[in-house]
């Protein structure tokens, strides 16, 4: 049945479609889920666009889960015989926090992923810490084991039975039973929707790598006769027939898999492989649907390709993507950008070579450069203007430098002497988000001591002048490079952001004006931007006297509060002046800084108040992967590295008392680390393993301690 999968720009592009025609159904399934089809009917009619005006719409679990567990291909192996699902549970515990964030709803046994993670954390590897043996099929059956799985057939493409045995061993980590079959289902229809000819054949290829005899297979097959039988094509008639043969009231649980999985069936056939009639039908059902219109988007965009999704879909989505993992500095992305990790990945294990105008670069990097690449793409660019009566739009355009996309900005009466925004948000406030219900945190993607870069060509009649800016939320200060003037031919732009004490960068960008004041011309401005550069390692220092609890409400978790800049795994983070205040029972942690970051200097003084756990981290890659230095006993600092749990990889005697000021500075080149207290040399070590070779910046409290924290500076070598 299936055909060969040809790696190339195709490919990209078909992993882009698919991976925003999930986020479209999300963000249009997200207003009514859990309502019922008659309810939907009466107070919306016919659902024909987006039912809420999001500004940017906030993170969700159906998006969390495939982006941040594809990541396990990364930490550990992307090879089928080498990964196991212990790793893939051991990546739960490193992207999701605790009590917050994610997945983070209903309680242990009421939530399968809720009861996943605390049987992880207290030692219950997968694949039994979502067996029914253990938890029961009531919760093993839920709805989670296919929501989930979209991922695995972005990256194995064209093969359906790899996609759904990377998707069974993510599966059972939260799920059994019914629910590992629907995350099989699910990722063979993702893999094969790269290459089938009709939406049918993709229904059957799902078919072929469950059990003839399980339920799922049954509602499945039972949904498509009753469509091959139906002459009328009448998708409401299925649906009646669902509801009475598979509806809620026949399974066990709060969001049983099997009804779900009718509603998703049905709304691919009578769709047709039309994104839009499809996205209609999956939200006019009800039930879970969100989920359900999220897995018909993945399959559907993924068939249809970026052209088959309608622009008014696109539009509102502005290609971001805000997540709610444990770390802040891999909340704010894009929808290309994360599809491009998926496409590398898909290429990698097919062992094919990058197309153009795909380049190599590093897995992981402080470096973030955005392209146009993907179709449709605008790497959640926006604009902004003194004067209200500009009109101005993004549009993605082929004809870039050299074989690259590029990002048309257009601008209408933007008049001489005025200015116009081009730029990312690079840091949100809660206030900035529709809703908070999976509770997103965030730290900055972009620090002072960095450096901008970009390439711009113009468009119009009229040269422009053109400055890189950076914008502090904490003073309102806009930094920006002097002028250059832009003509019609490609012209680079370098900027590296200076020091400012006390930062929060909120906006990185163009400021963008005529060139002749006088000349009082109102017409059209037009250029194009061929990529955006934030790359280098970040020279900056946060005063806690400047940062503030931000409220992000109360999502499935209860009542969440992130100091800004940082995101945290556990424990209780409080500012207290100008410090930063961390107590915990178990393991607390916070987490800042680049995501990708390598060598740096990083010093804070370390005011310890009770306990004898207090620690710097860095390289953090989650939360159970990191190295740390720190108080580690009554007379006893130590180099620890943190895989699951904190061991002790060197010590060196250090007296200290409560309530004493401490300062570490940590030296971190290449797999070698070096620790001062107070200006002088304690203590170096390495890894001998050199396991970890990136990561985040954090701050941590163990076993009942509790400490404060001034003056975190992250600098170059």
């Amino acid at each position: 049945m299936n055909r060969l999968m040809v790696f190339d720009n195709h490919y990209f592009q078909k992993t882009y479609a698919g991976w925003l025609g999930k986020i479209i159904g999300i963000r249009l399934g997200s207003p009514i889920e859990g309502w019922s089809a008659e309810t939907i009917e009466k107070v919306h009619g016919e659902i024909t666009g987006y039912l809420v005006n999001y500004k940017d719409y906030a993170a969700d679990d159906d998006s969390n889960g495939p982006l941040f567990f594809v990541r396990s291909l990364m930490d550990f192996s992307y090879e089928i015989d080498k990964i196991t699902p212990r790793e893939m549970g051991l990546t739960w515990l490193n992207y999701i926090a605790e009590r917050h964030g994610f997945i983070w709803w209903g309680g242990y046994g009421v939530s399968t992923e809720h009861t996943a993670y605390e049987n992880l954390k207290f030692g219950i590897d997968a694949p039994r810490s979502g067996s029914i043996e253990l938890n029961g099929a009531a919760c093993a059956e839920q709805i989670g084991g296919q929501i989930f799985s979209d991922c695995w057939g972005f990256v194995a493409p064209g093969n359906p039975v790899l996609a759904a045995r990377y998707a069974e061993m993510m599966a059972s980590v939260s799920h059994d039973g019914e629910g590992i079959h629907g995350g099989r289902f699910v990722a063979a229809c993702v893999s094969h929707a790269y290459v089938a000819q009709d939406v049918l054949e993709i229904i059957e290829t799902g078919l072929s790598v469950i059990p003839d005899d399980c339920e799922y297979a049954r509602v499945v097959r039972a949904v498509r006769d009753f469509f091959h039988a139906d002459a009328s094509e009448d998708w409401k008639a299925c649906f009646r027939f669902v509801r009475e043969e598979f509806g809620y009231d026949k399974y066990p649980g709060n969001c049983h898999i099997i009804p779900n999985a009718a509603v998703v069936v049905l709304s691919l056939l009578y769709g047709k492989g039309d994104f839009s009639s499809s996205q209609y039908i999956c939200n006019m059902c009800g039930w879970d649907t969100d989920c359900n219109a999220g897995n018909v988007g993945a399959v559907v965009g993924t068939f249809a390709g970026i052209e088959g999704i309608d622009d008014k879909w696109i539009g509102p989505i502005n290609d971001l993507l805000i997540s709610s993992s444990v770390l802040g500095g891999l909340n704010i992305d894009t929808v290309s950008s994360t599809a491009e990790l998926f496409g590398r990945l898909g290429i990698k294990i097919a062992g094919a070579s990058l197309p153009e105008p795909w380049e190599e670069k590093e897995t992981v990097s402080s470096d973030r450069i955005l392209r146009f690449d993907h179709e449709k793409s605008t790497q959640s660019f926006r604009t902004a203007c003194d004067r209200p009566q500009v009109e101005a739009a993004l549009r993605n355009v082929a004809d870039g430098r050299d074989s690259h996309r590029a990002l048309l900005v257009t601008a209408n009466r933007l008049a001489d002497g005025n200015e116009m925004k081009v730029f990312l948000k690079t840091y949100y406030r809660p206030g900035d988000l529709h809703d908070s219900r999976y509770d997103p945190g965030f730290t900055p993607i972009a620090f002072p001591g960095q450096t901008v870069t970009t390439a711009i060509k113009n468009e119009g009649e009229q040269p422009l002048r053109v400055s890189i800016y950076a914008g502090d939320l904490n003073s309102g200060t806009i930094l920006r490079s002097d002028l250059v003037t832009v003509g019609g031919s490609w012209s680079d732009l370098t900027f590296r952001i200076p020091a400012l004490p006390g930062s929060l960068l909120g906006e990185v960008g163009l400021l963008v004006s005529k060139k002749n004041p006088e000349n009082g011309n109102h017409g059209m401005t037009a250029f194009k931007v061929d990529y955006f550069g934030i790359t280098g390692t970040p020279d900056y220092d946060i005063d806690f006297s400047k940062e503030r609890m931000e409220n992000f409400g109360f999502g499935h978790g209860g009542f969440h509060r992130e100091v800004s800049q940082f995101t945290y795994r556990n424990g209780l983070w409080e500012l207290d002046d100008d410090e930063l205040s961390g107590s915990c029972y178990e393991e607390g942690e916070v987490y800042t800084g680049l995501y990708g970051m390598k060598d740096a200097v990083i010093r804070c003084d370390l005011c310890p108040v009770s306990g004898f756990h207090h620690q710097m981290n860095f390289r953090v890659q989650g939360g159970a992967r990191s190295y740390a230095f720190g108080f580690c006993g009554p007379n006893t600092v130590a180099f620890l590295k943190k895989d699951r749990n904190y061991s002790v990889m060197e010590q060196a005697d250090f007296s200290y008392v409560p309530g004493g000021v401490y300062r570490f500075q940590i030296d971190v080149r290449g797999g070698r680390f070096a620790l001062s207290i107070n200006d002088e040399p304690v203590l170096e070590a390495e890894d001998p393993e050199r396991t970890y070779r990136y990561g985040q910046v954090g701050l941590s409290v163990r076993n009942g301690s509790h400490c404060h924290f001034r003056h975190l500076r992250t600098a170059p070598l």
